[in-house]
């Protein structure tokens, strides 16, 4: 038996329209507009399960960010900070050291 997810999306007219500009742009990112197109097919209905076998994607990945919609609307398909060491190579620094071998 398919499982339901608790998250049962509903769009006004303006997340609607945003969400399926955003997965109609060939100039946006990859992630963004299957983010958009999760949410849409969700509003639809649509079970998790079914979701990631149109768009090729795992159950929990669906899940993920449907419920990061539910929870924060369209703020929630934006980008988190990620945790982790910062790089240690300002694309600035290398130039700087090899002119000054010249």
């Amino acid at each position: 038996m398919p499982r339901k997810s608790p998250f049962a999306i509903r769009l006004s007219r303006e997340e609607r329209q945003v969400l399926e500009q955003r997965s109609r742009q060939y100039t946006l990112s990859y992630r963004d507009v299957v983010r958009a197109k999760i949410v849409l097919l969700a509003a639809e209905g649509l079970e998790n399960t079914a979701i990631g076998q149109r768009l090729d994607l795992p159950r929990p990945v669906v899940s993920k960010w449907r419920g990061r919609f539910f929870r924060d609307r369209l703020a929630g398909l934006e980008e988190r900070p990620r945790g982790g060491r910062p790089s240690t190579f300002p694309p600035s620094g290398r130039r700087a050291r090899e002119s000054d071998r010249v």
